[in-house]
Parts: structure tokens; sequence; C-alpha cells
């Protein structure tokens, strides 16, 4: 029987290459210069600490990791940018997660999504991936179309596709 996954995975390298890039092109700013700013990812836990002086400077590091990041193909919708803390003296401390993986709440809506497009084709919910299962290979591919069409606020990938 012909089956998919859907995954939301991201390429550590790739991340990492974003994050290195992002890191150059704020030193080699000229609204940067003198500044004590920070970025740093943790490859561990999939979270970016951004360190940095005042409000301004943090939305725009917010900016510059989005476009270095859609640059190397890794969709921005990954990123959940938390609140801003005051760190010592007058710096903001800032962790942006990486989401990793679909939740439960996440994979029940996608789930419905797929029960109501009237295909028939079978979703189940397996840890952070859901596997899709169908008879005719269109009625997948179809499948894949109307989940792509929805917004679920996640990035999303097709993996896995067997006949």
């Amino acid at each position: 029987m012909p089956s998919f996954d859907i995954v939301n995975e991201i390429d550590l390298q790739k991340l990492d290459n974003a994050i290195n890039v992002a890191i150059k092109e704020i030193s080699s700013r000229y609204d940067f210069h003198g500044s004590k700013t920070e970025v740093e990812l943790d490859k561990k836990t999939f979270i970016i600490n951004v360190l940095t002086e005042n409000d301004m400077r943090v939305k725009a590091i917010q900016d510059i990791l989005i476009s270095r990041m859609m640059k190397q193909g890794i969709d921005a919708q990954g990123l959940d940018f938390g609140k801003e803390h005051y760190a010592s003296g007058n710096m903001l401390r800032k962790e942006v997660t990486v989401k990793k993986g679909i939740d439960k709440e996440t994979a029940k809506k996608i789930v419905k999504i797929i029960k109501d497009s009237g295909l028939k084709v079978q979703a189940s919910i397996m840890d952070d991936q859901l596997r899709v299962t169908g008879k005719k290979l269109d009625d997948l591919q179809a499948t894949m179309s109307s989940v792509k069409t929805a917004n679920i606020g996640i990035p999303l990938q097709f993996t896995n596709f067997r006949n």
C-alpha cells in the first residue's frame, strides 16, 4: 500500500551556515559598529541566543536571521521568536527557538485537513510525524497538495514516499 510521511525537519548544517553568515553580516554592518552583540546557536537544543543592547538591534537581528535562513532554503515559519528579557545592565536577551517535529495539536489539525479533503487516505500520528497511506498514488499526491495549501504555521516536508 503506498504511503508517505509528513515531517518537520531542519537541516542542522544549513541552519549553522545561515547563523554564521548572519553573524558575519552583523559584524560588518555600520549600525552594529562598536556594539556588544552576540548571536550563537545551541546545536543540541536548537535555540538561537541573541544578546544585544537595544530593541532596534533585536529587530534588525531578527530580519537578518530570517533573510539568511530564506537564502539557505530554510522556511522562516520554523522560528519561534520569544519575548525579550533584560540581561545585566542595559542588555537585551532573546531566545529564538527553532521548531523541530510536529506537536500533537498541529498533527491533529493536519489529520482534520486530510479527512475534510474527502480523499480515501488514512493518516496516523507517529511521535513527531504523520504517516499517510492510501490505495492510489493520485490520492496521496492530492493529499500532499491540500496539506501544502493549508496554512499550518510550521514548515512541512514530505518524505519516505513508497509504492
